[in-house]
């Protein structure tokens, strides 16, 4: 009997030994509300899914090697609650599909996944790329929606295909990351290819990001047009209220699609119990030609039901000048016209 007490005793320490060495997480966020889009042309209101932040299901695993080495995997759809259908433009796990070792040295990454203009916007944005102060609708995030896509774009998704990423470890506070993303294109080794760089600084209260990322995006049979963004901001919080401030610098130079703009933002958030307060005031500069210039007013309120349940709202107006349509969609655009954006909604996290 003590011999046989004894043999459960090990092989239960063996199974916990490996069960701690080896994990897979599922996790999610459910996010739906009513939005409500005037651009001054026409009125679009209905039930939109991620407005504060993208709906998902994902897979995160873990995996311990031994001597410090661990591998690592993240496959994530995104899911359009409204609909039921999947995001990304129907992508199974459209979001991020990648693996990778994660050791002393940092780690490596490979597959589908954020770019580094996307990640950095996330943490300078005081709206987290979401709602209706969401940052990229003036900056600009990186990546290509489609590798054959006929036309030059200065703001892709926010996603690199076929990318390598590489993270360095944190050295007193300073963290570093590569991205290379592969264009694929028969007879070309830049067509639809990325290149991204970033340098980021978090110690306390503090941070400080700088990216720059270049996007050589095919159009096909014709040219490579080859868009540079440099991405600098930084966050402190002081308490009571943090601060967020960020610039960016768009250019390509190819005739057929030229950009030469800066962005601009100053925001902040305010948490006061349950709630928090989201402001910030965005300019565009466009310098490509007269009268392309742009700026942004948004505010927004979020309020925790429970740690992982809260509600929200925001509004947002975007005003041009008569040759800029930010914001504008493409539903009977009028150049120089004015956005209003507003939305309520509620957000689960699994």
């Amino acid at each position: 009997m003590k011999k046989s007490l004894f043999a459960l005793a090990i092989l239960g320490a063996f199974a916990s030994a490996a069960s701690a060495q080896s994990s897979v997480t599922m996790y999610g966020v459910v996010d739906v509300g009513v939005s409500r889009d005037d651009n001054g042309a026409a009125t679009t209101t209905g039930l939109n899914s991620g407005i504060q932040s993208g709906s998902r299901l994902g897979f995160r695993g873990v995996e311990d090697l031994g001597g410090g080495l661990k591998g690592l995997f993240v496959l994530e759809t995104g899911i359009n609650v409204d609909t039921g259908g999947f995001g990304q433009s129907n992508k199974a796990f459209g979001r991020q599909s990648y693996v990778g070792l994660q050791g002393a040295f940092g780690a490596v990454k490979l597959g589908r996944q954020n770019t580094l203009l996307r990640e950095n916007l996330d943490a300078l944005d005081p709206f987290r790329i979401g709602l209706a102060g969401d940052a990229t609708r003036f900056f600009n995030q990186g990546g290509v929606v489609d590798a054959t896509n006929a036309t030059a774009t200065t703001n892709g998704g926010g996603r690199m295909n076929n990318a390598i990423k590489y993270e360095t470890p944190n050295l007193s506070g300073f963290t570093g990351q590569f991205e290379y993303g592969f264009g694929e294109q028969a007879g070309s080794t830049t067509a639809a290819r990325q290149i991204s760089g970033a340098l980021q600084y978090a110690n306390g209260p503090a941070m400080i990001a700088l990216v720059h990322n270049v996007s050589d995006i095919a159009t096909l049979g014709v040219s490579t047009d080859k868009v540079k963004t440099t991405l600098l901001g930084g966050t402190y919080d002081f308490n009571v209220v943090k601060a967020h401030v960020a610039f960016d610098t768009v250019k390509n130079d190819v005739a057929l699609n030229r950009t030469n703009r800066r962005d601009y933002m100053v925001g902040a958030t305010v948490p006061f119990g349950a709630s928090t307060f989201l402001v910030d005031y965005t300019k565009r500069k466009d310098k490509t030609g007269a009268n392309l210039d742009a700026d942004q007013v948004a505010v927004g309120y979020t309020y925790a039901l429970s740690k992982r349940t809260n509600l929200y709202t925001s509004y947002a107006r975007t005003s041009n000048d008569s040759g800029s349509s930010v914001n504008l969609g493409t539903t009977s655009a009028v150049a120089g016209n004015t956005d209003n954006l507003f939305n309520v909604g509620v957000r689960h996290s699994f």
